[in-house]
Protein backbone atom coordinates (compact mmCIF):
# COMPACT_ATOMS: atom_id res chain seq x y z
CA UNK A 1 0.00 0.00 0.00
CA UNK A 2 1.25 3.28 -1.00
CA UNK A 3 2.28 6.27 1.35
CA UNK A 4 -0.80 8.30 0.99
CA UNK A 5 -3.17 5.49 1.10
CA UNK A 6 -2.05 4.51 4.15
CA UNK A 7 -2.55 7.95 5.80
CA UNK A 8 -5.83 7.99 4.54
CA UNK A 9 -6.87 4.84 5.98
CA UNK A 10 -4.81 5.53 9.36
CA UNK A 11 -7.13 8.95 9.48
CA UNK A 12 -10.23 6.88 9.32
CA UNK A 13 -9.25 3.94 11.44
CA UNK A 14 -8.47 6.33 14.57
CA UNK A 15 -11.64 8.31 14.01
CA UNK A 16 -14.15 5.41 14.16
CA UNK A 17 -11.92 4.12 17.32
CA UNK A 18 -11.85 7.45 18.93
CA UNK A 19 -15.70 8.58 18.51
CA UNK A 20 -16.23 5.02 19.85
CA UNK A 21 -14.58 5.87 23.17
CA UNK A 22 -16.90 9.09 22.88
CA UNK A 23 -19.63 7.15 23.00
CA UNK A 24 -18.63 5.09 26.26
CA UNK A 25 -18.89 7.96 28.71
CA UNK A 26 -22.58 8.32 28.49
CA UNK A 27 -23.32 4.97 28.55
CA UNK A 28 -20.83 4.71 31.55
CA UNK A 29 -22.98 7.34 33.48
CA UNK A 30 -25.81 5.00 33.47
CA UNK A 31 -24.06 1.75 34.32
CA UNK A 32 -21.86 3.42 37.22
CA UNK A 33 -25.40 4.24 39.13
CA UNK A 34 -25.83 -0.13 39.44
CA UNK A 35 -21.51 -1.13 39.83
CA UNK A 36 -18.53 0.67 40.92
CA UNK A 37 -16.88 2.02 38.02
CA UNK A 38 -13.41 -0.20 38.82
CA UNK A 39 -15.57 -3.81 38.61
CA UNK A 40 -17.34 -1.82 35.72
CA UNK A 41 -14.30 -1.36 33.97
CA UNK A 42 -13.29 -4.98 34.66
CA UNK A 43 -16.23 -6.84 33.87
CA UNK A 44 -16.05 -4.91 30.84
CA UNK A 45 -12.64 -5.98 29.54
CA UNK A 46 -12.22 -9.62 31.09
CA UNK A 47 -14.38 -10.76 28.26
CA UNK A 48 -12.35 -8.68 25.97
CA UNK A 49 -9.35 -10.59 27.06
CA UNK A 50 -10.73 -14.05 26.08
CA UNK A 51 -11.77 -13.34 23.00
CA UNK A 52 -8.46 -11.65 21.73
CA UNK A 53 -7.06 -14.61 23.04
CA UNK A 54 -9.18 -17.42 21.18
CA UNK A 55 -8.87 -15.07 17.86
CA UNK A 56 -5.35 -14.71 18.20
CA UNK A 57 -4.86 -18.85 19.12
CA UNK A 58 -6.88 -18.91 15.77
CA UNK A 59 -5.21 -16.93 13.71
CA UNK A 60 -1.51 -17.13 14.61
CA UNK A 61 -0.77 -19.79 16.78
CA UNK A 62 0.39 -20.98 20.14
CA UNK A 63 3.26 -19.19 19.66
CA UNK A 64 1.53 -15.83 19.00
CA UNK A 65 1.53 -15.95 22.70
CA UNK A 66 5.19 -15.75 23.44
CA UNK A 67 6.61 -12.46 24.62
CA UNK A 68 10.09 -12.98 22.50
CA UNK A 69 12.21 -10.76 25.09
CA UNK A 70 9.59 -8.35 25.25
CA UNK A 71 7.76 -8.81 28.20
CA UNK A 72 8.82 -6.24 30.19
CA UNK A 73 7.78 -3.89 27.41
CA UNK A 74 4.21 -5.77 26.85
CA UNK A 75 3.35 -6.04 30.64
CA UNK A 76 4.53 -2.06 30.96
CA UNK A 77 2.18 -1.14 28.31
CA UNK A 78 -0.28 -3.38 28.77
CA UNK A 79 -0.87 -1.53 32.56
CA UNK A 80 -1.06 1.84 31.35
CA UNK A 81 -3.63 1.00 28.64
CA UNK A 82 -5.71 -1.07 30.35
CA UNK A 83 -4.66 -0.93 33.87
CA UNK A 84 -4.21 2.97 34.44
CA UNK A 85 -6.03 3.91 31.83
CA UNK A 86 -9.29 1.70 31.84
CA UNK A 87 -9.47 1.39 35.82
CA UNK A 88 -8.74 5.85 36.46
CA UNK A 89 -10.86 7.00 33.38
CA UNK A 90 -14.49 5.97 35.13
CA UNK A 91 -13.25 6.14 38.51
CA UNK A 92 -12.50 10.25 37.46
CA UNK A 93 -15.96 10.44 35.43
CA UNK A 94 -17.74 8.71 38.73
CA UNK A 95 -16.00 11.08 41.02
CA UNK A 96 -17.08 14.30 38.85
CA UNK A 97 -21.15 12.93 39.08
CA UNK A 98 -22.70 14.06 35.85
CA UNK A 99 -20.35 16.24 34.32
CA UNK A 100 -17.70 13.21 34.21
CA UNK A 101 -19.35 12.41 31.36
CA UNK A 102 -17.63 15.39 29.40
CA UNK A 103 -14.80 16.34 31.73
CA UNK A 104 -13.72 12.45 31.04
CA UNK A 105 -13.79 12.84 27.59
CA UNK A 106 -11.59 15.85 27.39
CA UNK A 107 -9.42 14.90 29.88
CA UNK A 108 -8.80 11.89 27.32
CA UNK A 109 -7.81 14.14 24.67
CA UNK A 110 -5.19 15.13 27.07
CA UNK A 111 -3.23 12.73 25.79
CA UNK A 112 -1.16 14.26 22.52
CA UNK A 113 0.01 17.14 24.69
CA UNK A 114 1.43 14.36 27.04
CA UNK A 115 2.37 12.19 24.32
CA UNK A 116 4.86 15.32 23.13
CA UNK A 117 5.94 15.33 27.04
CA UNK A 118 7.07 11.44 26.93
CA UNK A 119 9.01 11.73 23.63
CA UNK A 120 10.93 14.38 24.66
CA UNK A 121 11.34 13.45 28.43
CA UNK A 122 11.42 9.67 28.02
CA UNK A 123 12.53 9.30 24.31
CA UNK A 124 14.50 12.35 24.28
CA UNK A 125 13.11 13.09 20.30
CA UNK A 126 11.99 16.25 18.95
CA UNK A 127 9.09 16.51 17.06
CA UNK A 128 8.23 19.50 14.26
CA UNK A 129 7.33 22.07 15.56
CA UNK A 130 3.71 22.19 13.34
CA UNK A 131 2.60 19.12 15.08
CA UNK A 132 2.87 21.03 18.08
CA UNK A 133 1.12 23.90 17.13
CA UNK A 134 -1.29 21.65 15.92
CA UNK A 135 -1.80 19.48 18.63
CA UNK A 136 -2.26 22.57 20.94
CA UNK A 137 -4.44 23.77 18.73
CA UNK A 138 -6.99 21.39 18.64
CA UNK A 139 -6.33 21.06 22.87
CA UNK A 140 -7.44 24.16 22.77
CA UNK A 141 -10.73 23.60 20.94
CA UNK A 142 -11.69 20.86 22.86
CA UNK A 143 -11.27 23.06 26.15
CA UNK A 144 -13.30 25.70 24.85
CA UNK A 145 -16.16 22.83 23.85
CA UNK A 146 -16.13 21.92 27.41
CA UNK A 147 -15.80 24.99 28.99
CA UNK A 148 -18.18 27.17 27.13
CA UNK A 149 -15.14 29.84 27.36
CA UNK A 150 -14.78 29.48 31.32
CA UNK A 151 -11.32 27.84 31.59
CA UNK A 152 -11.71 28.56 35.39
CA UNK A 153 -14.72 25.90 35.99
CA UNK A 154 -11.87 22.95 35.37
CA UNK A 155 -9.73 24.58 38.48
CA UNK A 156 -12.59 24.57 41.06
CA UNK A 157 -11.57 22.69 44.29
CA UNK A 158 -14.18 20.02 44.66
CA UNK A 159 -13.20 18.66 40.79
CA UNK A 160 -9.14 18.64 41.25
CA UNK A 161 -8.45 15.34 42.81
CA UNK A 162 -10.94 13.56 40.09
CA UNK A 163 -9.52 15.74 37.00
CA UNK A 164 -5.75 14.65 38.22
CA UNK A 165 -7.24 11.06 38.39
CA UNK A 166 -8.40 11.51 34.68
CA UNK A 167 -4.95 13.07 33.78
CA UNK A 168 -2.87 10.20 34.88
CA UNK A 169 -5.90 7.83 32.82
CA UNK A 170 -5.22 10.09 29.63
CA UNK A 171 -1.40 9.62 30.73
CA UNK A 172 -1.40 6.12 30.52
CA UNK A 173 -2.92 5.76 27.00
CA UNK A 174 -0.60 8.12 25.33
CA UNK A 175 2.17 5.47 26.79
CA UNK A 176 0.20 2.89 25.38
CA UNK A 177 -0.27 4.60 22.04
CA UNK A 178 3.51 5.09 21.96
CA UNK A 179 4.24 1.34 22.70
CA UNK A 180 2.29 0.34 19.55
CA UNK A 181 5.43 1.51 17.31
CA UNK A 182 7.74 -0.80 20.02
CA UNK A 183 6.58 -4.32 18.37
CA UNK A 184 7.42 -3.56 14.44
CA UNK A 185 7.59 -7.55 14.14
CA UNK A 186 3.99 -8.33 15.63
CA UNK A 187 0.37 -7.82 14.25
CA UNK A 188 -1.67 -5.65 15.53
CA UNK A 189 -3.83 -8.40 17.00
CA UNK A 190 -1.01 -9.75 18.99
CA UNK A 191 -0.07 -6.36 20.43
CA UNK A 192 -3.46 -6.03 21.02
CA UNK A 193 -4.07 -9.60 22.67
CA UNK A 194 -1.09 -9.50 24.97
CA UNK A 195 -1.31 -6.06 25.99
CA UNK A 196 -5.14 -6.59 27.20
CA UNK A 197 -4.07 -9.71 28.68
CA UNK A 198 -1.86 -8.53 31.04
CA UNK A 199 -3.42 -5.42 31.65
CA UNK A 200 -6.44 -7.25 32.49
CA UNK A 201 -4.52 -9.69 34.71
CA UNK A 202 -3.06 -6.61 37.22
CA UNK A 203 -6.67 -5.03 37.06
CA UNK A 204 -7.99 -8.07 38.16
CA UNK A 205 -5.29 -8.43 40.89
CA UNK A 206 -5.53 -4.81 41.99
CA UNK A 207 -9.33 -4.73 41.89
CA UNK A 208 -9.09 -8.14 44.57
CA UNK A 209 -6.56 -6.17 46.70
CA UNK A 210 -8.86 -3.13 47.19
CA UNK A 211 -11.90 -5.26 47.45
CA UNK A 212 -10.54 -7.37 50.28
CA UNK A 213 -9.59 -4.42 51.55
CA UNK A 214 -12.82 -2.97 52.37
CA UNK A 215 -12.48 0.25 49.95
CA UNK A 216 -14.57 -0.91 46.72
CA UNK A 217 -17.85 -2.91 46.79
CA UNK A 218 -18.08 -6.52 45.38
CA UNK A 219 -21.13 -6.32 42.95
CA UNK A 220 -24.44 -8.52 42.85
CA UNK A 221 -25.03 -10.61 39.95
CA UNK A 222 -28.33 -8.41 39.76
CA UNK A 223 -26.36 -5.41 39.15
CA UNK A 224 -24.14 -6.81 37.43
CA UNK A 225 -27.58 -8.39 34.35
CA UNK A 226 -28.89 -5.16 35.04
CA UNK A 227 -26.19 -3.40 32.92
CA UNK A 228 -26.06 -6.44 30.53
CA UNK A 229 -26.66 -4.08 27.65
CA UNK A 230 -24.22 -1.42 28.49
CA UNK A 231 -21.71 -4.46 29.13
CA UNK A 232 -21.95 -5.78 25.86
CA UNK A 233 -22.13 -2.64 24.01
CA UNK A 234 -19.39 -1.41 26.16
CA UNK A 235 -17.16 -5.10 24.91
CA UNK A 236 -18.07 -5.10 21.25
CA UNK A 237 -17.38 -1.29 19.80
CA UNK A 238 -15.59 0.48 22.28
CA UNK A 239 -13.94 -2.45 23.39
CA UNK A 240 -12.80 -5.21 20.51
CA UNK A 241 -13.58 -3.31 17.52
CA UNK A 242 -11.87 0.36 18.59
CA UNK A 243 -8.52 -1.31 20.29
CA UNK A 244 -7.61 -2.98 16.85
CA UNK A 245 -9.03 0.07 14.71
CA UNK A 246 -6.32 2.29 17.27
CA UNK A 247 -3.36 -0.08 17.09
CA UNK A 248 -4.02 -0.28 13.04
CA UNK A 249 -3.76 3.10 12.69
CA UNK A 250 -0.75 3.48 15.05
CA UNK A 251 1.08 1.28 12.27
CA UNK A 252 -0.16 3.75 9.50
CA UNK A 253 0.08 6.96 11.31
CA UNK A 254 2.91 6.45 13.83
CA UNK A 255 2.07 7.44 17.53
CA UNK A 256 2.71 10.93 17.50
CA UNK A 257 -0.08 11.35 14.53
CA UNK A 258 -2.58 8.97 15.77
CA UNK A 259 -3.13 10.30 19.19
CA UNK A 260 -4.05 13.41 17.65
CA UNK A 261 -7.44 11.71 16.81
CA UNK A 262 -8.28 11.27 20.49
CA UNK A 263 -10.05 14.58 20.20
CA UNK A 264 -12.85 13.31 18.19
CA UNK A 265 -13.66 11.38 21.32
CA UNK A 266 -14.72 14.66 23.30
CA UNK A 267 -16.72 15.65 20.08
CA UNK A 268 -18.45 12.58 19.58
CA UNK A 269 -19.38 12.86 23.39
CA UNK A 270 -21.10 16.42 22.81
CA UNK A 271 -23.31 14.99 19.96
CA UNK A 272 -24.54 12.12 22.21
CA UNK A 273 -25.12 15.22 24.50
CA UNK A 274 -26.98 17.20 22.64
CA UNK A 275 -29.13 14.55 21.00
CA UNK A 276 -30.11 14.18 24.75
CA UNK A 277 -31.06 17.42 24.96
CA UNK A 278 -28.16 19.34 26.40
CA UNK A 279 -27.68 22.89 24.64
CA UNK A 280 -24.70 23.88 22.43
CA UNK A 281 -23.37 27.36 22.80
CA UNK A 282 -21.05 29.79 20.55
CA UNK A 283 -18.03 28.52 22.37
CA UNK A 284 -18.80 24.79 21.85
CA UNK A 285 -19.19 25.82 18.04
CA UNK A 286 -16.20 27.21 17.91
CA UNK A 287 -13.99 24.42 19.70
CA UNK A 288 -15.62 21.65 17.56
CA UNK A 289 -14.22 23.99 14.43
CA UNK A 290 -11.33 24.43 15.53
CA UNK A 291 -10.58 20.51 16.74
CA UNK A 292 -11.36 19.35 12.88
CA UNK A 293 -9.46 22.64 11.11
CA UNK A 294 -6.17 21.74 13.44
CA UNK A 295 -7.12 17.44 12.07
CA UNK A 296 -7.20 19.04 8.53
CA UNK A 297 -4.08 20.56 8.51
CA UNK A 298 -2.11 18.23 10.13
CA UNK A 299 -3.35 15.89 6.93
CA UNK A 300 -2.06 18.53 4.69
CA UNK A 301 1.10 18.85 6.77
CA UNK A 302 1.96 14.98 6.01
CA UNK A 303 1.07 15.24 2.50
CA UNK A 304 2.81 18.27 2.31
CA UNK A 305 6.11 16.56 3.58
CA UNK A 306 5.28 13.28 1.76
CA UNK A 307 5.74 16.17 -1.69
CA UNK A 308 8.32 17.53 -0.08
CA UNK A 309 10.66 13.85 0.34
CA UNK A 310 9.43 12.65 -3.03
CA UNK A 311 11.01 16.12 -5.02
CA UNK A 312 14.29 15.82 -3.22
CA UNK A 313 14.36 12.12 -3.48
CA UNK A 314 14.75 11.65 -0.06
CA UNK A 315 14.64 7.98 1.45
CA UNK A 316 11.38 7.58 3.50
CA UNK A 317 11.99 5.31 6.38
CA UNK A 318 10.65 2.09 7.61
CA UNK A 319 7.24 2.61 8.88
CA UNK A 320 7.62 0.69 12.32
CA UNK A 321 10.71 2.70 13.36
CA UNK A 322 9.56 4.66 16.42
CA UNK A 323 8.78 8.61 16.58
CA UNK A 324 11.43 9.71 14.60
CA UNK A 325 11.59 13.33 14.35
CA UNK A 326 12.35 13.92 10.78
CA UNK A 327 9.02 12.09 9.91
CA UNK A 328 6.77 14.66 11.44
Amino acid sequence: MKMKGKLIIGAILAILASASWGSMYPIAESALVHIDPFYFALVRYIPIAIIFSVVLFIVEGKAAFRSEGNFVHIIFFGIMGFTVYNLFIFWGQHLLGGEGVILASVMESLSPVISILVIWIVYRQKVHKFTIVVIIGAFIGVLLVITKGEMSSLLAFNRLIPLLILLIAAGGWAFYTIGGSRFPDWSVLRYSTLSVIYGTIISTLVILVISAMGLVPIPKLEAIYDIRFHIIYMILIPGLLSILLWNQAVVFLKPINTILFINVAPITTIIIQAIQGHAISHFELIGVAIVCLMIVLNNLHQRWEIKRRKASDAEIEDEAQLLNPEDY
